[in-house]
C-alpha cells in the first residue's frame, strides 16, 4: 500500500503542474499583465502607477525564462509563482493586497456552513428515496420517481435559486433573499434557503445514481440465494443490497468530500454569501490572478486527493480489491 500511495502522489505532480501552466498561459500569455493592471487600477491609471503595480507583484519580469544580461534564467514570473505554490506561499491579492491565506480562511467558514448541511441532508434523502424506489421497482411509483429525477436533473441550479428566492424570500418574506451575517444562531436564517436549494439541485441525479447501483445489486446471485431461502424482501433490500451497494456509494461520497471546502459558485454569488465560491467569481470578474491561481491550485489538489481517498476507501470496504 505504501508503494501505491507514493506512486499516486508522484502522479499528482505533473497533473497539477500542467493545470497551473494552463492557468498561467490564460492570464499572462492570452492577455498581458498590463491589461490586468488597467482593469484593476482603472482605464485612467497613469503609466507610472501601472508600472509600480506590475513591479510590486513581479509581473514586469520575463514570463518563462529570464534572458536579460546579468540575470539568472529562473528569475521569471512563472518560476517564482510555481515556487510559491510548491511551498504553499499563497501571497496577496492583486486587487486588494489582502493576504490570500486570510481570505481563504474567512471564506471557508460560510462555504462549509452551506455545503456540509446540504451534503448530509442530500445524502440521507437520496439514499432513502433510492431504496424506496428499488423496493417498489417496476411499479407506477417507481416510474414516476424516475421521471421526476430526470426532470430535476434537467433543471439548472440557477432556476432553483431564482424561483426559490422569488417564492420563499420575495413573495412570503419568510427568509432573506440576499446577504449573510455570521453571528451565532441568527446566522441560520441566511443559510436555510441556500441549503434547501443546494440539496434540491443535486437530489435528482443522486437518487437516480443510487437507484441504479441498488438495482444492479438486487440482480446478483447472493440476492437470489437469499430470496430462495425465504428471506423477506425488506430484509434482502435493507440488509444485503444496502450493505453491498454502499461499497460503490461510499467511494462516490468520499470523492466529493474535498469539494465541500470550495463552496458553490452559483449559490454564493446569487445570495451574496462571502464564501470561497463568491470569492472565486469576484476574482475572475476583476482579473485577480493571484486569487484565481490559488483557487485553481487548491481545487486541483483537492480533486486529486479525493480520487486517492476514493481508491483507498474502495479497497478498505471491499476485501476483493487490492492495491496494484
Amino acid at each position: 500500500m505504501a508503494s501505491y500511495l507514493i506512486r499516486r502522489i508522484l502522479y499528482m505532480v505533473p497533473i497539477i503542474f500542467g493545470v497551473m501552466v494552463i492557468t498561467f498561459v490564460l492570464f499572462f500569455v492570452v492577455q498581458s499583465p498590463t491589461a490586468m493592471a488597467k482593469r484593476i487600477l482603472g482605464p485612467k491609471a497613469k503609466p507610472e502607477a501601472i508600472q509600480n503595480w506590475l513591479h510590486n507583484r513581479g509581473y514586469d519580469k520575463p514570463r518563462f525564462i529570464n534572458t536579460q544580461p546579468g540575470a539568472t534564467w529562473w528569475d521569471s514570473q512563472f518560476v517564482h509563482q510555481m515556487k510559491a505554490l510548491a511551498t504553499f506561499d499563497l501571497g496577496y491579492s492583486d486587487a486588494t493586497g489582502e493576504s490570500i491565506a486570510r481570505m481563504f480562511r474567512q471564506g471557508a467558514i460560510p462555504s462549509l456552513l452551506i455545503t456540509v448541511p446540504s451534503f448530509i441532508f442530500g445524502f440521507l434523502i437520496s439514499l432513502s428515496a433510492a431504496l424506496f424506489f428499488v423496493f417498489v421497482r417496476d411499479s407506477r411509483t417507481d416510474l414516476f420517481g424516475v421521471i421526476l429525477c430526470v426532470a430535476m436533473m434537467s433543471i439548472p441550479i440557477q432556476v432553483y435559486v431564482i424561483f426559490g428566492q422569488w417564492l420563499i424570500a420575495v413573495k412570503t418574506s419568510y427568509l432573506p433573499a440576499f446577504g449573510f451575517y455570521l453571528s451565532g444562531a441568527s446566522t441560520i436564517k441566511f443559510l436555510v434557503l441556500p441549503v434547501i436549494l443546494y440539496t434540491l439541485a443535486d437530489l435528482g441525479g443522486e437518487v437516480r445514481l443510487y437507484r441504479t447501483i441498488f438495482l444492479e445489486e438486487i440482480h446478483q446471485e447472493y440476492v437470489k440465494t437469499a430470496q430462495a431461502k425465504g428471506v423477506s424482501p425488506a430484509r434482502v433490500l435493507f440488509v444485503h443490497v444496502l450493505k453491498n451497494g454502499m461499497i460503490s456509494i461510499i467511494t462516490l461520497v468520499v470523492a466529493s468530500l474535498p469539494f465541500l471546502i470550495i463552496g458553490s459558485l452559483v449559490l454564493e454569488n446569487f445570495f451574496g454569501i462571502p464564501g470561497l465560491g463568491n470569492l472565486t467569481v469576484n476574482a475572475i470578474r476583476t482579473s485577480d490572478f493571484a486569487v484565481v491561481r490559488t483557487t485553481v491550485y487548491l481545487g486541483s489538489l483537492l480533486y486529486l486527493v479525493g480520487l486517492l481517498l476514493t481508491d483507498i476507501c474502495y479497497a478498505a470496504v471491499d476485501p476483493r480489491i487490492r492495491f496494484q
